[in-house]
């Protein structure tokens, strides 16, 4: 009976994490979206029909979300690693973010990266422009090209610094920039 009972419970972990992946791939799939590896690396490039491509560090754990249920992602959840957003604003004219839990980044037709390490979310932008803040705060900046800001947990204020070259470099080469 106990040997039964252990296979009943791995086997209802096992159906309950394929459920949670299986709602992943399903959005994906219903948002037109489709998740490709990048021969020779460990990204991943997930390209959807209304022009928005999110590259994937290898390892970069992220959820879409689909806040209107319209069936098309409007923003990921983020929770370590980088990922390099781009949205085409002739094809997708509403915003699209990215939630960590420090840090929105909101935009519309921009290229920008987000990495989210030790307790820190830094956000980059590479073309247009970026509204970043707090989820708990109305308070936000705005980056331009070559911009970013490092967004901590607490109440210290967001600081907008052009990022130096090699900072910049080191980050969108991990996305394969």
């Amino acid at each position: 009976m106990l040997v039964n009972s252990r296979l009943l419970v791995v086997l209802l972990v096992w159906g309950s994490a394929s459920c949670l992946f299986a709602s992943d791939t399903a959005l994906a799939q219903a948002g037109g979206c489709a998740m490709e590896p990048v021969t020779g690396t460990s990204r991943q490039i997930m390209r959807c029909a209304d022009g928005v491509t999110i590259t994937a560090e290898g390892g970069a754990r992220f959820n879409l979300v689909d806040r209107n249920h319209d069936g098309r992602p409007d923003a990921i959840s983020l929770l370590n690693k980088a990922v390099l957003v781009d949205v085409d604003r002739a094809r997708r004219p509403e915003s699209f973010e990215v939630i960590t839990p420090q840090a929105i980044a909101a935009v519309r037709g921009t290229r920008w990266a987000v990495d989210v390490k030790n307790g820190t979310t830094s956000v980059f932008v590479v073309r247009g422009r970026v509204a970043v803040g707090r989820p708990s705060a109305a308070a936000r900046v705005v980056l331009n090209v070559g911009e970013g800001v490092d967004v901590t947990q607490g109440r210290a204020p967001l600081t907008v610094r052009r990022w130096p070259p090699a900072r910049a470099a080191a980050l969108l080469a991990r996305l394969g920039q």
